[in-house]
This record gives structure tokens, C-alpha cells and sequence, in this order.
């Protein structure tokens, strides 16, 4: 009798770890099938602009492709600040082709920066660029003068 029970005992144990394998094997499927492809190819993920005055917005222009076999949209573009300022095509992206998103940067603030952009596309996809840079204090007050910039009026009359 006690083998009895202990085969029934193994064999359950046995059927419920088939059933489990078996579930989380077509769940890995249908998760795996419902996912779109990544067909979004980003050039280069990060640009350092080094150092910019401070007061002097500066931009760059990040290249992506669609690698895919149909076009692909770009949701939305976001800055993790309002001193950055991304701009992008609204319009679909052919399959096959590339675009540009630009970025902009408000050097205001004195000091290193390191800002994120997240790119969302194919409605739930994600991918993150990044500037930084160092941003430097401009000297206060008027340039000073330039004697040459007199010399050169004075000929030209």
C-alpha cells in the first residue's frame, strides 16, 4: 500500500511539472509573438558636445533607420528637462529608410550635464539617447575692444 501511494504520489509530481513546462513554454511563445521587432536602429546613442558657453543653445542631429519590412511610426520623443528640446518627423518612417531627430540643448546653467532622451515608437517600444557636455561661464559684460576692427574701417574709406 505504501508503494502504491508513493508511485501515485511521483507520478502526480511528474504530470503537474510536464503541465508546467508546457505552460510556461507556450506562454514564452505567445509572448514572444506578440512582441514587434526591434527595426528601429539608432546611428550613435550618445553625443558629447564638450565645452559650449554658457547662454549658446547648441543641437545634433541623431540618425536612425528603420531596418524593417514596414514603415514605423515614432509616438513621441522626450526630453528628461526642459532645457533639451527634441524634434522628429511625425510622419512614418518608411521600411528600409532613415530620418533624423534633433536635439537641442540650452546650456544655462553652469557646469556638466548629462541629459536623457527616450524615443518611443511601435506604441510600446523604447530606446534612449543621451548628450552631455560641460557648459562654461561666459564673462560678464561687453567684449572689449577691438583696435584692429579701427584700422581696418580706416582702410576701407
Amino acid at each position: 500500500m505504501k508503494k502504491l501511494t508513493a508511485f501515485i504520489l511521483f507520478l502526480s509530481i511528474g504530470w503537474v511539472a510536464v503541465a508546467q513546462t508546457s505552460t510556461t513554454s507556450n506562454s514564452a511563445n505567445a509572448t514572444n509573438a506578440a512582441t514587434p521587432a526591434d527595426n528601429l536602429q539608432v546611428k550613435e546613442t550618445e553625443h558629447d558636445f564638450g565645452k559650449i558657453p554658457q547662454g549658446k543653445p547648441v543641437f545634433y542631429y541623431f540618425e536612425i533607420a528603420n531596418t524593417g519590412t514596414v514603415a514605423l511610426k515614432l509616438d513621441n520623443v522626450q526630453a528628461s528637462c526642459g532645457c533639451t528640446t527634441p524634434e522628429w518627423n511625425r510622419e512614418a518612417i518608411p521600411a528600409g529608410t532613415s530620418d533624423k531627430i534633433k536635439v537641442g540643448y540650452n546650456a544655462a546653467a553652469e557646469g556638466n550635464f548629462e541629459k536623457y532622451i527616450t524615443i518611443t515608437y511601435n506604441g510600446t517600444q523604447t530606446k534612449q539617447i543621451k548628450i552631455k557636455g560641460t557648459v562654461w561661464k561666459a564673462p560678464v559684460g561687453p567684449a572689449p575692444a577691438n583696435a584692429s576692427v579701427q584700422i581696418l574701417k580706416q582702410q576701407n574709406n
